[in-house]
């Protein structure tokens, strides 16, 4: 199916200017199936297969670059407060939906890594407002290996404020660890919309405060999911999948792990089976539930 491509700037309540895109099948589509990317990444060319697959099966599909991140304002990868992402996120999403074109259409959502806590935030916020979710790899629950002792947070809390932007969280290379086909490793590196310096102080400490938030509220999630993990993922644990399916409260979920798999599913390992499932799982965005009506929202 012919797929048409297209990018437009909006400005969000703080005034900064926001990159979004979308991929439109050539008919009318089934349903709306809206990008949360990961962080330190972007919509446009490293989502690009995803939205292109989607919306060649029919959907049209959205992204938006977070502030700070791709080709959006904002300092690189500077996260002031995670709320605002889910702000924007829901301001621009919800402004779609309110085409006439779209307004009886299903609604999915589709969160890689951080985009995962991103797209549960998103249904925290409005419950009812989305049909289901795909979740690659969320970042819902700090793994206990990687879990920061509590004196070190205390003291990094008490500087943010002072230099929150300051590149001085020390870790390993994610690209590195995140991708594991060299060549898909490479094409991410020379990526210059996606962000490869250390982490900023502020940043990991909104990240880290989501993700024990989300942890807390596990099983207040409703809505139908579908979560993938790579059992050899390093990023993200597989834990974090497992405890989101052990403890939300959806009455329609499904959860795969892929042995021996890394962190990027859908685009650092050299087959591409799992895109294609995680584009078109049975639970994230049935044919059935995608043409029936929406809830109000």
């Amino acid at each position: 199916m012919e797929v048409v491509y297209q990018e437009e700037y909006i400005s969000n309540s703080r005034g900064v200017q926001l990159f979004t895109c979308r991929w439109l099948p050539a008919c009318t589509p089934k349903a709306l199936v809206f990008l949360c990317h990961g962080y330190g990444m972007e919509c446009s060319s490293f989502m690009r297969g995803c939205g292109t697959r989607l919306a060649g099966a029919g959907y049209g599909v959205f992204g938006i670059d977070y502030e700070g991140h791709g080709r959006s304002q904002g300092a690189r990868c500077y996260i002031k407060k995670f709320e605002n992402i889910i702000n924007d996120c829901n301001d621009f999403y919800k402004s779609i939906c309110e085409h006439e074109e779209y307004r009886e259409k299903g609604r999915f959502l589709y969160g890689e890594s951080m985009g995962g806590a991103v797209a549960l935030l998103l249904h925290r916020k409005d419950p009812a407002f989305y049909n289901g979710a795909v979740l690659v790899a969320p970042m819902c629950k700090i793994s206990e290996k990687v879990k920061p002792h509590p004196v070190v947070v205390n003291i990094l809390t008490r500087i943010e404020e002072i230099i929150p932007k300051w590149k001085i969280v020390p870790t390993k290379d994610v690209i590195d660890s995140a991708f594991k086909d060299p060549v898909k490793r490479e094409e991410i590196r020379s990526n210059k919309l996606i962000y490869q310096d250390k982490p900023r102080l502020k940043t990991a400490l909104e990240m880290l405060r989501t993700s024990i938030s989300l942890e807390d509220s596990l099983s207040e999630v409703t809505l139908p999911f579908f979560v993938l993990h790579g059992e050899a993922d390093t990023v993200t644990d597989p834990e974090v999948s497992q405890a989101l399916y052990n403890r939300a409260g959806s009455s329609d979920k499904t959860m795969k792990l892929y042995p021996g798999m890394w962190h990027g599913l859908t685009s650092g390992e050299p087959d591409q089976s799992v895109e294609a499932e995680a584009s078109g799982n049975s639970h994230g965005l049935s044919r059935e539930e995608a043409e029936a009506p929406t809830p109000p929202g």
